[in-house]
Formats: structure tokens, C-alpha cells, sequence
């Protein structure tokens, strides 16, 4: 099975130029696309979001994706190679026009697909440690990690405007407006409220 890939980013971009490179190739190659795949997405969002992450699960082994250059399979180098990766160990030959990558059952590409996978491991090592490093610097400075449950913020989002709050109120401006001119929910005016009311000392 051979698919022809093309992704454009925004529709105001046309799938054309990107089908007629792939018609001419598969022309001068003597072969033909049985089946298109085609979206308007952003390569930047993972393959799972894409038609491409369905395109990567029904490949089979034998079967050829064709794209017009690597570049429409993602839009940063790790993505790129992970998918990469993904279809060499199905047996799934990628090809593209402009680069001139011919991907499948070759030396080269065993090194690239090692290369690959090896890169992606480093990199989640990498973040891993990071990640393990910053939680134990905190932990050795004092840092507590996280809110305790049930514990409240120690500032409100309108103590701030209490003053201005009270004044409103005291002109008789509804507190349906009030809420409107703070940006905030007439329940988070009413909390607030109440909250004033609890800390006022009683007569």
C-alpha cells in the first residue's frame, strides 16, 4: 500500500503543489498512490491529534508513505524522529521528495532508526534527571512541595479592591455591577463579602 501524505497549516494554503510534487514522482518512479491522507493542522501538534497518528497505526509492514518533504510529518526534530522511529520498526518505508529521503530496509536507515531511538532516550533521561534534580534541591532548601489539602490561599483575589468593594456598596451600586467592574463571578464577590464581615470586630 502506498500513501501519499500532505499536511498544510492554515487553510489559507492549498494541498495542491504538495499533490502534484508527489503525482510527478510517483510518474518518473512508475508507481501510483493508492490512498490519500490530507489535513489542515499544525505540525507542532502531537501525530495523535493528526489524521497522520491514524495513518501510523493501519501502516503495515511492505506499505510506503510519500510526503513532499520531511517537514510535513512535524515541526521540531525529536517529533520527526520518533515518528521516524515508529515506522522503521514496522517495516514501513518513508519517502520524501525535496529532501530525497528514502527510508526502509537499508543500512543507512537501521542507523538512523538507532539513532533515533537512542536520541529519544537520552532525552527523557535528561528531563528525568532534571526534573528528580529540582525536587531535591527544593527538598534540601526546606521547600515543602505542593499546597497541603485543605489548607486556604493565604491572599484572596479581591482583598486588594476591599476598600474600593465597600465604597460601591455604600453609593447603593448593585453588586451584580460591582462583580462586572472587578471581572470576577458575583459568587467570588459574595465569598469576599462574607469573609470581610467574619473579620469585623463585633460591636
Amino acid at each position: 500500500m502506498i500513501y501519499g501524505y500532505i499536511r498544510v497549516s492554515t487553510d489559507k494554503q492549498t494541498v495542491e503543489n504538495q499533490r502534484f510534487l508527489i503525482q510527478e514522482f510517483c510518474r518518473t518512479e512508475h508507481i501510483s498512490v493508492d490512498s490519500w491522507v490530507e489535513e489542515t493542522i499544525s505540525g507542532t501538534k502531537s501525530p495523535k491529534m493528526r489524521k497522520l497518528g491514524r495513518l501510523l497505526d493501519k501502516s503495515k509492514p511492505g506499505d510506503t508513505i510519500i510526503c513532499s518533504e520531511i517537514s510535513r510529518l512535524g515541526r521540531n526534530l525529536f517529533m520527526i524522529m520518533s515518528i521516524l522511529n515508529q515506522l522503521m520498526d514496522k517495516d514501513v518505508r518513508v519517502w520524501t521528495i525535496k529532501d530525497n529521503y528514502r527510508l526502509g530496509d537499508n543500512i543507512l536507515s537501521k542507523v538512523l532508526a538507532f539513532s533515533f531511538g537512542l536520541s529519544a532516550e537520552i532525552e527523557r533521561t535528561l528531563i528525568s534527571e532534571r526534573t528528580k534534580s529540582a525536587l531535591s534541591r527544593k527538598k534540601a532548601e526546606g521547600v515543602r512541595l505542593g499546597r497541603p489539602k485543605g489548607k486556604p490561599n493565604a491572599v484572596h483575589k479581591l482583598d486588594q479592591h476591599s476598600d474600593k468593594i465597600l465604597r460601591w456598596i455604600s453609593q447603593g451600586i448593585p453588586k451584580v455591577e460591582i462583580a462586572r467592574r472587578l471581572h470576577c463571578t458575583t459568587g467570588t464577590l459574595y465569598s469576599h463579602l462574607r469573609r470581610i464581615a467574619a473579620m469585623s470586630p463585633e460591636d
